[in-house]
């Protein structure tokens, strides 16, 4: 029998129980904050010669010089050309889907004129280089290069550099191969904390990025926390979550599939039912009993369900919409009848997937929304990674000069107001 926390609505310590499954904190304690801060101060004094250091120390190869860690491009070209038919098929399918996805996000410049003749606008212009963090050794996750390389070059990022660790020198030919098709203009094999800082200080072989992205282990996170600043990030994720709000109609064994397919992402990650019918959520956790051994990471999911997992009875689908506001999940499905109705409930989730026939990995792999998502609660103020994220904004003004006298006295006042003299009278000079 598999173990997962069972809650009802009704319960009285329901809410506080609840707080409890959602909190989460990140694992970086002393011990990894001061590995990371000793690599990022390294990369910064020694460039390539702490980075090869680095790089024989965590990834167990040796590189006889800084130019052998670049991945030629011709290498990405062999590594798509080698993959069988089937693999080249699905990942361009899923390429061509998230690219025409973010075609839609792209920003445009505006600007409007005033009566007086005053323009005001917005100027949108693309990152210049920007950084791709992206696992290796036997781990493969091709479709991370797709979510972050994509947007990126739907945006117009003139250069993007890929980095990818490789463990024992090994390198996937997935990742290579996605690479290749993405147009990734760069790649390194170094990874890690290292990996990160040479991003964005840059060394003498690794040039230094505006922005780094992508997801890492505990290392790569906490570097990409401690330089920000320094170069922009897309986030620090937290474990993976899934909440999945039934009606009680779908099959029961899709339901329990569904949910384990986040929790088999690590012992972290968080999976949660909720629905009203307690006879289906019932038979729910009769799936999980039964499906659970047949699953190749049994031990993954088994703690992850019980760690951090809920089946949750509710009153009915509008206070299980009002949950899942209060979660704010990273991946949300309503499996349910109307989900275009329900959804006009929900204010705070990652993706929405809706529909039975719309399971989560979909969107891990190729319908086309982005699979970088908020977790941990922070899809209330957060966004999917896109096009958005690889776009800068400057404002356009430029005052005419009847707009000059118009606005300058309002300046004045309050540059006066706030005891900025200088202020005001660099608006009085263009007074009439």
């Amino acid at each position: 029998m598999s173990e997962i926390c069972q809650l009802a609505t009704s319960d009285s310590d329901f809410q506080q129980r609840l707080d409890q499954l959602l909190a989460w904190e990140s694992v970086s304690d002393a011990s990894v904050n001061n590995i990371v801060n000793e690599v990022l101060g390294n990369i910064r004094r020694r460039g390539d010669a702490a980075l090869l250091e680095y790089t024989t120390r965590f990834d167990g190869w040796e590189a006889a010089t800084a130019s052998d860690l670049e991945v030629p491009l011709a290498r990405l070209e062999q590594a798509w050309n080698n993959l069988p038919e089937a693999q080249q098929i699905a990942l361009k399918h899923a390429a061509d889907r998230v690219r025409d996805y973010h075609e839609r996000q792209k920003g445009e410049s505006w600007s409007y004129q005033e009566a007086d003749g005053t323009l005001l606008g917005q100027k949108v212009t693309p990152l210049d280089r920007v950084g791709l963090y992206v696992p290796g050794g036997k781990a493969a996750y091709p479709s991370s290069v797709l979510m972050n390389a994509l947007p990126a070059k739907v945006a117009g990022v003139s250069e993007l550099i890929m980095v990818v660790p490789t463990p024992g020198g090994e390198l996937n030919e997935l990742v290579l191969a996605a690479a290749h098709i993405c147009g990734v203009d760069r790649v390194f094999a170094v990874g890690g904390a290292q990996a990160v800082a040479a991003l964005a200080y840059g060394t003498e072989s690794v040039p230094g990025v505006d922005k780094i992205v992508g997801p890492g282990n505990i290392y790569v996170a906490t570097a990409k926390r401690a330089v920000f600043g320094q170069v922009g990030i897309d986030m620090v994720a937290g474990p993976s979550e899934i909440l999945v709000v039934c009606d009680g109609q779908t099959d029961p064994d899709w339901v329990a599939m569904d949910l384990f397919s986040q929790a088999e992402h690590d012992e972290d990650a968080q999976s949660i039912l909720i629905c009203p019918d307690a006879d289906f959520v019932a038979k729910v956790k009769a799936s999980i009993d039964r499906l659970l051994p047949t699953m190749e990471r049994e031990p993954i999911i088994a703690t992850a369900l019980k760690e951090r997992g809920a089946l949750i009875v509710c009153k009915d689908l509008d206070e299980a919409c009002a949950i899942s506001n209060y979660i704010a999940p990273e991946h949300l499905e309503l499996s349910v009848a109307d989900p275009l109705t329900l959804v006009e409930q929900i204010q705070h989730a990652g993706a929405i997937f809706m529909g039975r026939y719309t399971s989560e990995p979909l969107g891990d792999y190729c319908a086309g929304p982005n699979h970088v998502l908020p977790t941990s609660r922070t899809a209330r103020f957060s966004s999917p990674l896109g096009v958005y994220d690889f776009q800068k904004r400057s404002s356009l003004i430029m005052v005419s000069e009847a707009g000059a006298d118009t606005l300058g006295k309002t300046a004045s006042v309050l540059a006066r107001g706030e005891g900025l003299t200088a202020h005001a009278r660099s608006a009085e000079y263009r007074l009439k």
